[in-house]
């Protein structure tokens, strides 16, 4: 059931039901959906008087709250797209064990789980849980397969208001409007029409004359000299944004304060999009305008006023089980280089931890040149070519939005061969470089994308190269890369211990 879901189901059933309903679908491993067989409890609500239809109130309806359950509980959950077991023994306070326990079709080695296969769970409650209103699905929070065919430049160029002539010089020029847009929806994978909400939330400017707020230090409220300005708190609001999608895809979000100080933990059947919106409103806003800001009346109705209403049976973009491409590593066979970073941040601040680093022996610490070539993992066409950065796509359609997805940073531009360009495994991509962002040495900083999600680079789907598994440290840049028995961890030490072949266990594809 690829379906959207407004009010999680929240209610407790009966494992007898629960056993019934699993076998009302079929096999696990066909990943088919399922229709659930029950109708859940209703979620209480609060006693509320109704503004009149049509209006929107200054004081918005209290949103439902959930109930206290007893501990281990079992409750009634449909999985979301991008699901897994890790994150939701998280959501729920519980542990991967009593999930499996509850759950015996689920496979031990399942990494996403379908959307909508109906599961129980077992739930030890938490005071302050945030609401259970979901504002917007994943599949139109990513830059994915639901974006391909909107054209941000000509809608800006479209609407009324000051923005389409906003300019801002970035590291791939001077942008205006749509355009900066764009920029900032492909270098961190979030949907260009939720940008252009935030913006026309926080500021007006698709729809106002008045471009007072474009000469403003801090239009959307976050006050740091670094963020200055439109561009720059839009490129500080995407960070956010991911900070907080990522952060409860993994199961490492479970409480964040609101400006005031107050605590809240999102609720256990929330979605990572709705989650993220919750995360990045909590930064500058508290009380009412945060209620609001979450409210169906706030960010979602504004976005709804410039692209319609948000489909309750919005596609999903992850599958259940989905399994990585086979991928070598991005240096070229029988070479040896440094493994000098573990997971860490695919593109920005913190998360997602999405990608992992390689460095040429000879040049690992410094910013020195090399003839040596980053290549090309598997085959696919150059989708994208920007300063420092390339996006193989595997599904050879060009679109950098659906399918698998490498994306590489660090090479030298000049280096890169143009977008459009076919590539065979271990093809030359580029010569790693400091080029692009923060780097204190050269080397190759590789990430993978799934229809515009990041694909986290440890964890239940972590990056496989040649038969090596990368696996979270204790730290951004920390971890290791494991095959079998043996083990080496990232050290940008460029030891012995960090160094790792191309092609040493396998033959060349």
């Amino acid at each position: 059931m690829d379906q959207f879901i407004k009010y999680a189901p929240i209610s407790s059933v009966s494992l007898s039901v629960s056993i019934l309903r699993i076998l009302s679908c079929v096999l696990w491993v066909t990943f088919a959906s399922c229709t659930p067989a029950t109708q859940p409890a209703p979620i209480v609500q609060a006693q509320t008087s109704h503004p009149d239809e049509g209006a929107i109130s200054a004081n918005p309806t209290p949103l439902p709250t959930r109930p206290i359950y007893s501990p281990g509980e079992l409750v009634a959950y449909e999985a979301q797209t991008g699901d897994t077991i890790p994150a939701l023994a998280a959501h729920f306070n519980t542990t991967e064990k009593e999930i499996f326990e509850a759950n015996p079709t689920i496979p031990l080695d399942v990494t996403t789980l379908p959307p909508g296969f109906p599961m129980q769970i077992p739930i030890y409650y938490q005071a302050l849980w945030g609401s259970p209103y979901q504002i917007i699905p994943d599949s139109l929070y990513v830059n994915g397969p639901l974006q391909s065919d909107f054209n941000t430049i000509e809608f800006v160029k479209k609407s009324p208001g000051w923005f389409k002539n906003y300019e801002f010089f970035t590291s791939a020029g001077t942008l205006k409007g749509g355009e900066l847009i764009n920029h900032v929806a492909g270098n961190f994978s979030i949907s260009p029409r939720l940008l252009l909400a935030l913006v026309e939330y926080q500021t007006g400017a698709l729809n106002s004359l008045d471009p007072s707020k474009a000469e403003e230090d801090y239009p959307f409220g976050f006050q740091h000299y670094a963020h200055k300005g439109l561009y720059r708190q839009l490129t500080w609001a995407a960070n956010i944004l991911n900070n907080g999608y990522y952060g409860w895809r993994t199961g490492k979000l479970t409480a964040f304060e609101l400006a005031d100080g107050s605590l809240e933990r999102p609720d256990p059947w929330q979605n990572a999009a709705t989650v993220a919106l919750h995360y990045y409103f909590a930064q500058t806003m508290s009380g009412e305008e945060y209620n609001q800001a979450v409210h169906s009346q706030g960010f979602e109705a504004v976005y709804e006023s410039l692209f319609g209403n948000i489909p309750e049976d919005a596609p999903s973009h992850i599958p259940g089980n989905l399994k990585q491409p086979a991928m070598n590593f991005p240096f070229e066979w029988g070479k040896s280089w440094s493994f000098t970073g573990g997971p860490h941040t695919g593109w920005g601040d913190g998360e997602p931890f999405a990608a992992i680093d390689f460095a040429p022996p000879a040049v690992v610490g410094g910013c020195a040149g090399t003839e040596e070539w980053a290549t090309a993992v598997a085959d696919g066409i150059i989708a994208r070519k920007s300063t420092a950065t390339a996006e193989l796509d595997l599904d050879g359609d060009g679109d950098e939005r659906t399918g698998w997805v490498v994306f590489y940073l660090h090479l030298s531009t000049a280096s890169i061969p143009p977008a459009g360009t076919q590539l065979k495994t271990g093809d030359p991509i580029g010569h790693p470089s400091c080029e692009g962002g923060v780097s204190t040495g050269t080397h190759v900083h590789i990430a993978r994308k799934y229809n515009g999600e990041w694909i986290l680079a440890g964890g239940p789907l972590a990056f496989n190269l040649e038969g090596w598994i990368a696996a979270n440290g204790s730290g951004p840049y920390q971890g290791t890369m494991s095959r079998f028995s043996h083990s080496i961890r990232a050290c940008v030490c460029s030891d012995q211990a960090s160094q790792i072949q191309s092609g040493s266990l396998k033959t060349p594809q």
